[in-house]
């Protein structure tokens, strides 16, 4: 009954409905973004795991290997990055920190591909989204295919990072550990969630956590993909656009202003995965905004290098530095040679085409490329 209702309410009322839908869709999506990565960081043990994991690094690619399966499980890059800060200082050699950081850049991505699966039900809907999430697994990858080989051959970032590190060195603390206005707002369903599931003994508590996240975001999702072609007409659909589309560079910059703003880099571009979904946007524009993000996170880590003093103070900003130049430099170099700007978003569709016919393979996807094949290398190492 309640269906005729809401057709029949005056379009304002229904219009500002469906704004507090959005809000509230994207408030959860963020709670569940949160409670994943909150119930990775007690599975793996934060950053303690983290560090246990960098122990088996005994050359590059096994380093870079470790950086993606340390994200995947932590689910933060900066708290990973940190860590590996942590592990230089401590006399990490950079030359084997830099592929954990490589790493770390791909296992961040993971986040989003989580979300599309919440479109999994609608295949169109599902292609779109899949497309869009793992055009970011795509682009990474392929940095790390050309700089990692530059980076071993002539330690180009290393020697970038420390020159500007030296330059650095001492400068004002910029950090933005104070900046977090995300966290607040969370926090209070975070507790809730916690204490849902605080009876369940041992790790039963993390994992419950992980999947009352992963619930909660395959429900937002499809419903907030409803939701936003509705809201998403005429006016709003134009300022998106604007923001999004005007041109690679306006994406590129408003992705890095916003996940400087909410320190995140999977929320920006988890986000913007149910808008491609309900097929606002497509892959190829929201391509510029991921790159943006991409970039917006190794500043967030930049920044917060800044606070460290000390004597592991230059090194710390010298990885922070490479973090941020790796990124940079392969948003100059992919985006800007057209045969290369193409290959990801090809290579996004063409997977999401595959995935969208037969599903398993896309979670054969996400649990091969960040899960499976860095824990069998891990083995292989010992």
């Amino acid at each position: 009954m309640q269906h005729h209702h809401s057709l029949s309410q005056p379009p304002a009322t229904r219009a500002l409905f469906n704004w507090m839908s959005v809000i509230v869709l994207v408030y959860l999506i963020l709670v569940a973004v949160g409670a994943i990565s909150h119930g990775f960081k007690d599975f793996s043990g934060g950053a303690e795991g983290a560090a246990q994991i960098f122990a088996f690094a005994n050359n590059p690619f096994v380093a870079l290997l470790l950086g993606i399966l340390a994200t995947a499980l932590v689910q933060s890059s900066s708290t990973v990055t940190s860590v590996i800060v942590g592990l230089v200082a401590g006399g990490l050699p950079i030359s084997m920190a830099i592929p954990m950081v490589m790493g770390a850049n791909l296992g961040t991505t993971i986040t989003n591909t989580i979300v599309s699966m919440g479109h999994v039900r609608d295949r169109a809907e599902f292609r779109r989204a899949f497309a869009a999430a793992t055009v970011h697994d795509f682009f990474n990858l392929l940095a790390v295919f050309i700089f990692l080989p530059l980076e071993l051959m002539f330690g180009l970032l290393q020697h970038s990072a420390e020159w500007l590190a030296n330059l650095l060195v001492g400068s004002a603390n910029m950090s933005m550990k104070g900046m977090d206005f995300m966290k607040p707002l969370t926090a209070p369903a975070q507790q809730l969630i916690d204490s849902a599931v605080a009876f369940l003994p041992g790790k039963g508590a993390a994992i419950a956590t992980i999947i009352i996240g992963i619930l909660l975001i395959l429900a937002c999702v499809t419903y907030l993909g409803k939701v936003l072609q509705q809201v998403l007409v005429g006016r709003a659909k134009e300022v998106l656009h604007k923001a999004l589309g005007r041109g690679p560079l306006t994406g590129i910059t408003s992705g890095a202003l916003v996940t400087i703003m909410v320190q995140s880099s999977s929320t920006t571009t988890s986000l913007m995965i149910p808008l491609a979904g309900g097929g606002v946007f497509s892959t190829r524009q929201l391509y510029p905004f991921t790159l943006g993000a991409n970039i917006g996170t190794t500043i967030t880590a930049l920044l917060a290098a800044t606070a460290i003093s000390g004597a592991g103070a230059q090194l710390a900003l010298t990885i922070a530095l490479v973090h941020v130049l790796f990124n940079l430099f392969a948003v100059v170099i992919i985006y800007g040679i057209p045969f290369l700007r193409d290959l990801p978003v090809r290579a996004a569709e063409g997977l999401a085409r595959v995935g969208s016919e037969n599903k398993l393979l896309a979670l054969g996807y996400v649990t091969g490329l960040f899960f499976a094949l860095p824990a069998l290398m891990m083995v292989a190492a010992k």
